[in-house]
């Protein structure tokens, strides 16, 4: 089983994530590639709440995919191109993920592979 670790001497995560999570010996890793917000059509939404629900529904997608699923979640890297959306983004992350905290890191960055998208998002996962 996976553990989150938020240390008492350590200040308090900024919203549901962990500081730390510790697999145990001898789990299976995957690790992710970014996912962006584009559907397998390849429609591209132009919103920002459209492009991170998607980008989420791809990463459960590939998660499935290896037989794993949001409790395996080890650690997520986002990268927003708008420091405007970093509620929106924590507020969808929380209702794709429910109450699974993973460690997490969150950029604001000036642009992705791609002008039109607005979000990637990475993992890691681990099945015990």
């Amino acid at each position: 089983m996976l553990k989150a670790l938020n240390p008492a001497t350590v200040a308090a995560p900024f919203s549901n994530y962990a500081h730390a999570v510790k697999v145990p010996a001898g789990a299976t890793w995957l690790h992710i590639s970014g996912q962006v917000g584009v559907a397998r059509d390849g429609a591209v939404p132009d919103d920002f709440a459209g492009q991170c629900e998607q980008a989420f529904r791809n990463l459960l997608a590939i998660l499935d995919e290896a037989g794993m699923d949001v409790a395996d979640l080890v650690r997520i890297t986002a990268y927003l191109t708008d420091d405007g959306d970093i509620a929106a983004y924590r507020g969808i992350r929380d209702r794709m993920l429910g109450n699974h905290a993973t460690a997490s890191t969150l950029l604001v960055v000036a642009g992705l592979a791609t002008p039109k998208l607005k979000i990637e998002i990475e993992a890691v996962a681990a099945k015990v």
